[in-house]
């Protein structure tokens, strides 16, 4: 009786050690995230929406939310106080928030280069054609790239007139040009018919970086390995929306914005390849997402010769470099 009894201790001890050896192990939480988007949804969010529909943020131990910005949105407003943890950001932006004390920081670039050009007919062959001729630009354009433009090709102020977002006026009048993003005021041309140049002010020297990740200094210092990972999985999100197949993203854009289009999402997928906005520049050799302390100071050089920031304030507060150092993601 005594050497069953010691048997049936012996098993049930081993039973429980093998209860608790297959018993399932608990996930740990997801670190959260909400990144809000600088405007509707589209293909020049692609990278970030593909990095959640195909599970780069999940792999990454992220669990990201992504909100629709708009022309009503105040991004900024939203990040201080403390409704997203990241925005998509512009670096004028950032560098006149830090003129104003405001706690913000870029720690990583989508775009070597801005989107931001100029809509032609397809006479004029070049932006310093443009002397002479109407210019239709938004109010908000006075203090980004309208002080460039006239530093850069002698236009005269009398040339800036109102863009109301209204085609019409650029349609009824072959000597109007006027402000644009590549894959949205020509590809209204295009299905309108109307033949036209894009000239992305980029590709003559205007030095922003494009939609870039804007977060708080506080963030930066409580929760460095959260946003290097954000970083990284987010570029890696960019490289599969551009060389992979794309279809898991396009679905997650549509669904948050139902107006967007299939054929206007791969006429953007196509202008952004073509204007090797993620991979030329500085991302050729030194990786996607990458920035650098001369094109920030070309920046800063050229908002303080317009009057858009003072001299006084130091550039080098509006990024930093930590997370993207050593990342190296190439495209292909």
């Amino acid at each position: 009786m005594t050497t069953l009894v010691r048997i049936s201790r012996h098993a049930i001890a081993g039973a429980m050690l093998l209860g608790i050896a297959c018993a399932p192990s608990f996930a740990v939480a997801a670190d959260k995230i909400t990144l809000l988007s600088s405007w509707f949804a589209q293909a020049e969010h692609g990278g970030f929406y593909q990095a959640k529909a195909t599970g780069l943020y999940e792999k990454a131990g992220l669990d990201v939310a992504i909100k629709m910005g708009g022309p009503q949105v105040n991004g900024m407003q939203l990040l201080l106080g403390g409704e997203a943890d990241v925005i998509m950001g512009y670096d004028i932006q950032v560098l006149q928030s830090i003129g104003k004390g405001l706690p913000v920081v870029t720690i990583g670039a989508s775009f070597q280069k801005d989107l931001q050009g100029m809509m032609t007919h397809d006479d004029v062959k070049s932006l310093a054609d443009l002397k002479g001729k109407d210019i239709l630009i938004a109010s908000s354009s006075h203090s980004t790239f309208w002080p460039w433009l006239k530093t850069r090709f002698g236009f005269a102020e009398n040339q800036a007139k109102a863009y109301t977002f209204n085609l019409q006026p650029f349609f009824a009048d072959a000597n109007v040009a006027q402000q644009a993003y590549p894959s949205s005021e020509p590809f209204q041309a295009l299905q309108k018919g109307v033949a036209v140049n894009f000239f992305l002010f980029a590709d003559d020297g205007y030095p922003p970086y494009g939609t870039t990740m804007v977060t708080t200094t506080k963030l930066v210092a409580e929760k460095p390995d959260v946003l290097k990972r954000f970083v990284r999985a987010s570029m890696e999100g960019w490289k599969s929306y551009l060389t992979d197949d794309p279809a898991a993203a396009n679905a997650l854009i549509k669904a948050d914005n139902p107006k967007m289009t299939d054929d206007q999402i791969a006429f953007g997928v196509k202008r952004m390849k073509e204007l090797k906005v993620v991979d030329g520049g500085d991302a050729q050799t030194m990786g996607i997402g990458v920035m650098t302390d001369a094109r920030w100071k070309s920046t800063y050089d050229f908002m303080v010769a317009g009057g858009l920031l003072d001299k006084s304030v130091d550039y080098k507060k509006a990024f930093t470099t930590q997370f993207i150092d050593g990342m190296k993601i190439p495209m292909n």
